[in-house]
C-alpha cells in the first residue's frame, strides 16, 4: 500500500511547466519508523527558464510533529489540518498538525537548491514500504507537479513527474546498515 496526500496537490489549479531532464527528489533514502526524519526535497531547476517563486510540499498521513527549517530570504508558510488518526508523541495525544508547508521566494532556473523539514515517522507508514510526497514549484506562468505516483510494478524513473519519495525501515534494520 502506498501512503500519499495527493487529492490536495492533484485539485491545486496549476498548468504543467515544460519537461525537465531532472526530477525534485530526497536526498535520504530511507527514513527509520518511530523516530524523528530529516526530510532534504532538492530542487533542479525551475520551470522551463521561469524562476521557482514557491515550493509546496503535502505531508502525508503517517508523518506527523512536520516542521519545517527555515530558509534565508525566502517566506515560510505551514497549513495545518487535522489527521486522519490520533498519535501519541511525547506524552500528548496529537490529532492535527502540519499537512503542508509551502517556501516563497525566488529560485532561477539555472540554480539547484534544497527544502528542509523534519518529521516524526509513525508506524502507520509499515516498514518495507515506499512513502511518496507529492511536492509542486510555483512559477510565475507554470508549474512543475511532482505528484505522480508509481504502480507497485512500475520504475518511478519511467514517470514524467514522479512524486519524491523513500523507504521507511525498521529500527532494526537501520543499525545492520552501518
Amino acid at each position: 500500500m502506498k501512503h500519499v496526500l495527493a487529492a490536495a496537490a492533484v485539485a491545486l489549479p496549476l498548468t504543467i511547466g515544460s519537461q525537465a531532464l531532472a526530477h525534485a527528489t530526497f536526498a535520504e533514502t530511507e527514513v527509520v519508523q518511530g523516530q524523528t526524519a530529516r526530510l532534504t526535497l532538492r530542487v533542479p531547476h525551475g520551470c522551463g527558464d521561469e524562476a521557482t517563486l514557491r515550493v509546496r510540499v503535502q505531508i502525508p498521513e503517517g508523518l506527523i510533529a512536520a516542521q519545517p527549517m527555515v530558509k534565508p530570504g525566502w517566506t515560510l508558510e505551514t497549513v495545518k489540518g487535522p489527521y486522519e488518526h490520533s498519535y501519541e508523541l511525547w506524552g500528548k495525544t496529537l490529532t492535527e498538525g502540519v499537512r503542508e508547508i509551502i517556501w516563497s521566494g525566488e529560485l532561477p532556473s539555472e540554480y539547484y537548491d534544497e527544502f528542509v523539514f523534519r518529521a516524526r515517522v509513525t508506524d502507520r507508514l509499515p516498514a518495507g514500504e515506499m512513502v511518496y510526497i507529492p511536492a509542486i514549484q510555483e512559477c510565475a506562468n507554470g508549474a512543475e507537479r511532482w505528484i505522480e505516483i508509481s504502480a507497485a510494478d512500475q520504475d518511478s524513473h519511467d514517470l514524467k513527474d514522479p512524486a519524491p519519495g523513500f523507504k521507511v525501515i525498521a529500527p532494526g534494520e537501520a543499525a545492520h546498515k552501518h
